[in-house]
């Protein structure tokens, strides 16, 4: 039986690495698991439990209160998608908002946050046949996968992604206040302590900024043949 593998696919916020992952996931039969939102499910957890004082956090309240955020995702055959849960209620819609959105960044740049994180995605991932999105899969989630993917696009065309995105789902945007999140966002995922946005050494580019959803599929397809062609090739029969 062929090894099934780990495919880390990190990048900047909006730059359509979701769609990528939950695709590949399910054409090649993998777990699809989505690191971003398990950073907004911390998020929401802070905002209904009033650990935001406007834009300050109460840090030491939430850093008590980790061991009590679990995250766990659930296939939902209607969407062929995963839903996100946290602590066994679906919260999917409720970490896609704008207000969930502003405030995420500066979560997932708290180190204790990253380590309960860190740890809860690599024991989904300890066995393999798991795609992975997110900022940091390649560099320290998983810096041994077999297969690292670097996904990028210009600010202007991740936020009218974003914004068509919120827009179909009927729910309220603004095309210049979501390219100064995504711009916000990138400042922020590249500059922090922990775990900076940075591209691992052995990744794979992929700028889809004039890619069609198809296009990006077929490519990451391609790629993931050629490393799991390749290990079959060097694994005696």
């Amino acid at each position: 039986m062929m090894k099934k593998i780990t495919i880390a696919i990190d990048g900047h916020s909006s730059c359509g690495k979701s769609t990528m992952a939950k695709d590949l996931a399910r054409e090649v039969g993998y777990v699809y698991v989505d690191t971003g939102a398990m950073y907004r499910s911390v998020t929401l957890y802070a905002l209904r439990n009033h650990l935001f004082e406007g834009d300050t956090i109460d840090v030491d309240e939430l850093q008590r209160r980790m061991d009590d955020i679990r995250i766990t995702f659930q296939f939902n055959p209607e969407t062929g998608r995963p839903d996100t849960y946290l602590n066994g209620e679906l919260v999917e819609k409720d970490i896609r908002t704008m207000e969930v959105s502003n405030r995420v960044s500066p979560i997932a740049t708290l180190a204790f946050v990253r380590e309960a994180m860190v740890a809860q995605q690599q024991q989904m991932g300890r066995d393999g046949g798991v795609v992975m999105d997110g900022r940091d899969i390649g560099t320290v989630v998983f810096p041994n996968a077999e297969l690292k993917v670097f996904v990028t696009a210009s600010p202007e065309v991740r936020a009218q992604r974003r914004y068509d995105e919120l827009k179909a789902k009927g729910m309220e945007a603004d095309f210049d206040d979501i390219l100064k999140n995504v711009q916000e966002r990138d400042y922020i995922d590249s500059h922090r302590e922990v775990s900076p946005l940075r591209q691992a050494d052995d990744a794979l580019l992929l700028d889809n900024s004039n890619m069609t959803i198809a296009e990006q599929k077929d490519w990451l397809l391609q790629r993931f043949r050629e490393v799991t062609d390749g290990l079959s090739a060097a694994t005696p029969a």
